[in-house]
């Protein structure tokens, strides 16, 4: 199969991708992470660096606030669908495959009108606002639950699963014993802003009880990582060497830190909660407050209904509840064990890949 895939979510990408052995693929994605910022988006610099194909395309944010940025992002949207059906008579794919975002609905439309067959897979408990509109072009819909159902047409939507990273899969498992006790922080590819400053204002206290490794993101609206840099370095040897704080990791190093970590400070995106679950990994969870129809706090709420979890919100979470919430979980950390088995396989991949091979089948028949 000749393939493109889309979207804006990378993990059940990278998932899909890694088991799609000797077919042609093609990344079409953001370059830039950021509306005006001018750092590398993650799936451009991951994409590239497993030697796949990768197209950027401009096109139109769905914002759901107004910013300086939000009428010229609009008027990207034709561009976009241009870039979007060139890539596509070029490339010739027998399927576009989608996994949600702003990103994927150009290149979506454009296959709907040059009669590509299109899949989606939609990655959260609902609906994303782009793969509600990119349903009505798909042929296949792929959900991760089962309360997906209700809001997709239930005779093309197949219950899949969130596919899991191979690097994730490979390390279920193994076990870890630290000498010290190790927090991840992670606050997703972008990094998270409000947590990096949380840990910033409490860097020297968290140090002297516990190992850090800190994934800060890069965006140079920020600049978070140059800041903790500078403070990193003047902390004096013993306790710099327990601070490990990168931009990005790899992918199988993302899942060597995680797997590592007796607790893992982050967001609560769909991708994040189900490896979370799968490696059962305690977790001290900050929603994105501003996320499409508390969409992160249902994640969050789950992890915790699963008794892996604690949920605090943003709001009202200042530098000093922070730290006392931490070292409480951390005194009571024996009792966050997962208590069912929950929707959470290593199958999924194969179960897109076949929904893909029946569509295209169809296609050339």
């Amino acid at each position: 199969m000749r393939i493109v895939v889309t979207g804006g979510h990378l993990s059940p990408a990278l998932a899909v991708i890694s088991k799609l052995k000797g077919h042609d693929i093609l990344f079409v994605g953001r370059k830039y992470a950021v509306e005006g910022d001018k750092a590398l988006s993650f799936e451009y610099q991951t994409i590239t660096s497993l030697g796949i194909e990768f197209k950027p395309i401009t096109t139109a944010r769905l914002q759901r606030k107004l910013t300086k940025y939000t009428f010229t992002s609009l008027l990207k949207f034709p561009a976009g669908l241009t870039q979007s059906a060139s890539i596509l008579k070029s490339f010739k794919p027998d399927v576009v495959l989608g996994f949600g975002g702003y990103i994927s609905l150009p290149i979506i439309f454009a296959a709907y009108l040059l009669r590509i067959p299109v899949v989606i897979h939609e990655q959260t408990m609902e609906a994303g606002m782009a793969n509600k509109i990119a349903s009505r072009f798909a042929s296949k819909i792929c959900i991760s639950w089962p309360s997906s159902f209700d809001y997709f047409p239930k005779e093309k939507t197949v219950l899949t699963g969130n596919p899991l990273r191979e690097e994730i899969t490979k390390v279920k498992g193994r076990a870890v014993k630290n000498k010290e006790f190790t927090l991840y922080v992670t606050g997703g590819s972008l990094g998270s802003h409000f947590i990096n400053v949380l840990i910033e204002k409490n860097l020297k206290n968290i140090l002297a009880k516990y190992f850090l490794v800190h994934q800060a993101g890069n965006s140079k609206h920020y600049d978070d990582y140059d800041r903790l840099s500078l403070l990193k370095n003047s902390l004096g040897k013993e306790l710099s060497e327990k601070y490990e704080l990168v931009k990005h990791f790899a992918p199988n190093e993302a899942a060597q830190a995680l797997n590592n970590s007796n607790l893992v400070i982050s967001r609560s995106g769909v991708n994040t909660v189900t490896e979370l679950a799968y490696l059962e990994k305690p977790a001290f969870l900050i929603p994105l407050p501003f996320a499409q129809r508390s969409e992160q706090l249902k994640n969050a709420l789950f992890l915790k209904d699963l008794g892996l979890a604690e949920v605090y919100h943003q709001q009202g979470l200042t530098a000093e509840s922070f730290i006392e919430a931490l070292e409480r979980m951390v005194r009571n950390i024996e009792k966050y064990k997962r208590s069912s088995d929950g929707n959470f396989t290593d199958h999924s991949a194969d179960k897109i890949i076949g929904v893909l091979e029946d569509v295209a089948l169809k296609k050339n028949t």
